[in-house]
């Protein structure tokens, strides 16, 4: 996919608090490297007597260990609450932790050794299923790459680009354990292919291999197969033009489209052309896609020829041109990019940052990586409305990780609001390092110490902070961890409520 699946609208930067709440694998514990520092030197940290307030930088009330002759300013803001835990137990054995983060990102090694992965999703307990061009499905499970894959898909034939690419878990995974893949094959009379076929979890592996949608023309080069589910609940297929650019002007041929078909492969009946898949044409090789959060619109990321990678905005039967043309050029027949990139990056998995891990300044960008160009670019765009209505504006572009890792192929959200994404240095283009494939993941950088205090008896608690985000956390042995991320804004009480911990 796209690695993740619609998430609703998103907060956006300039609301005065956001509030997030998810739950963290994992006990009293917590990973040295998340962001909330809840593992740092206990010399490097200020501390707070059970029941007493807790006082961000510059601030503060209360008992801490600052150094004499530190001269703390008066509280900003003051977060209240109360934890409760499922079962009996000393609140004072709580700890919490606030962390102040900064829009700067660090960088975290997941798993290695993975050969050529190229799209990843998440399941809802907590695995990450990984495509690898060869044809297998890997799972990372508790922060380890497990040593069995889910399955191994031997209908893939896998030459140059092609292989197996897109992989997305169907909204109900929960319930129906359905998985569905985009492949390129060989049928009878030898031609290259690629379809998207379904597998059901079973047990952990994968299994009633299931064809959804077959015959789309495929090639050495060129196969787009980058799937997901949108917002609306069908499934959405890019496709390349298999080295043909004449096909994607053809409506009568599934290349060089994005195709949009129900789940279990029918076509759906309000799809812009009747009885067909196509729901975009004029392609040539898109290769990552993601919804904007706030307004549903679909963008995809397209490779160009020796010009003009671009990104683009899709409508249901709209024309991208390609090969009539390419890049940012106005036309009546067809429309065009919000970006390109000339020479091309070779532009590729791409996703809207919708978690609650990372500063809010990253809430509701576009995330999308280079191959070539060996770097992560992160797109600002204009609120929704302010710009024209079918053209979204661009309001700023950065550059990431210029070269740090090698080629970048894949970028995911995961449930719990990380950023996740994969090199491609194995995959016969690049210079394979040490470790190499690697799944990486983002997180948040702190500003100065992390603050540590326990709740009073009966579980209450007052945090005062210094304007900022933060991410504050509760931890307990035997529970899993609890996390809040707060933007706090001037002077202001706010009450969380109640924080409960769960086993």
């Amino acid at each position: 996919m796209l690695a993740k699946h619609y998430h609703g609208k998103i907060l956006w930067p300039t609301l005065l608090l956001v509030i997030a709440l998810s739950l963290a694998c994992g006990t009293a514990a917590p990973d040295p490297a998340a962001p909330t520092g809840t593992q740092s030197d206990p010399l490097n940290t200020t501390t707070i007597t059970p029941g007493s307030s807790i006082s961000g930088p510059s601030s503060g009330t209360g008992t801490s260990t600052r150094s004499p002759g530190n001269s703390p300013t008066p509280a900003k803001a003051s977060l209240t609450g109360t934890a409760i835990l499922s079962r009996p137990a000393n609140f004072e054995s709580i700890s919490i932790i606030a962390t102040e983060i900064s829009e700067q990102v660090t960088v975290k090694t997941v798993a290695e050794d993975l050969e050529v992965p190229w799209a990843l999703d998440f399941a809802p307990d907590g695995r990450i299923l990984i495509t690898e061009r060869p044809g297998r499905i890997r799972v990372v499970q508790d922060g380890a790459l497990q040593k069995k894959p889910f399955a191994v898909l031997d209908q893939v034939i896998s030459i140059s680009e092609s292989g197996l690419m897109g992989i997305a878990l169907h909204p109900n995974f929960a319930e129906n354990g359905h998985i569905f893949v985009c492949y390129t094959y060989q049928n009878a009379r030898g031609e290259m292919r690629n379809r998207v076929a379904r597998l059901t979890d079973t047990n952990g592996q994968g299994t009633d291999h299931q064809v959804i949608v077959d015959d789309i023309p495929g090639s050495r080069n060129h196969d787009g197969c980058s799937i997901g589910f949108g917002p609306d609940g069908k499934l959405y297929v890019t496709t390349g033009d298999a080295q043909d650019g004449d096909q994607a002007q053809d409506l009568n041929s599934l290349a060089g489209k994005v195709l949009r078909t129900e789940a279990d492969g029918s076509v759906p009946a309000d799809n812009p052309f009747p009885g067909s898949y196509v729901y975009t044409y004029g392609h040539r090789n898109p290769q990552g896609m993601d919804w904007h959060p706030d307004t549903g619109a679909l963008f995809i990321t397209e490779h160009g020829p020796e010009k003009n990678d671009e990104v683009n905005v899709l409508a249901p039967g709209n024309n991208y041109g390609w090969p009539e043309v390419s890049g940012k050029g106005r036309s009546d027949q067809f429309v065009p990019s919000i970006m390109s990139f000339t020479p091309t990056i070779a532009i590729a998995g791409a996703a809207f940052y919708t978690g609650d891990q990372l500063h809010p300044a990253w809430d509701g960008n576009l995330i999308f990586a280079a191959l070539k160009a060996s770097q992560m670019h992160r797109i600002t765009l204009a609120a929704p409305g302010s710009g024209a209505p079918d053209i979204p504006t661009v309001e700023s572009s950065r550059i990431m990780f210029n070269q740090d890792f090698g080629r970048l192929r894949a970028v995911a959200v995961s449930p719990d609001g990380y950023i996740y994404f994969t090199t491609s240095n194995r995959d016969g283009r690049g210079s394979q390092k040490p470790g190499d494939d690697k799944l990486l993941r983002l997180l948040p950088v702190p500003v100065g110490k992390p603050f540590i205090a326990h709740p009073s008896r009966d579980g209450s608690f007052s945090l005062e902070l210094a304007p900022g985000a933060y991410q504050v956390a509760w931890t307990a042995e035997g529970y899993a961890t609890q996390a809040v991320r707060v933007i706090l804004i001037g002077d202001e009480r706010i009450d969380l409520g109640q924080i409960k911990l769960v086993p």
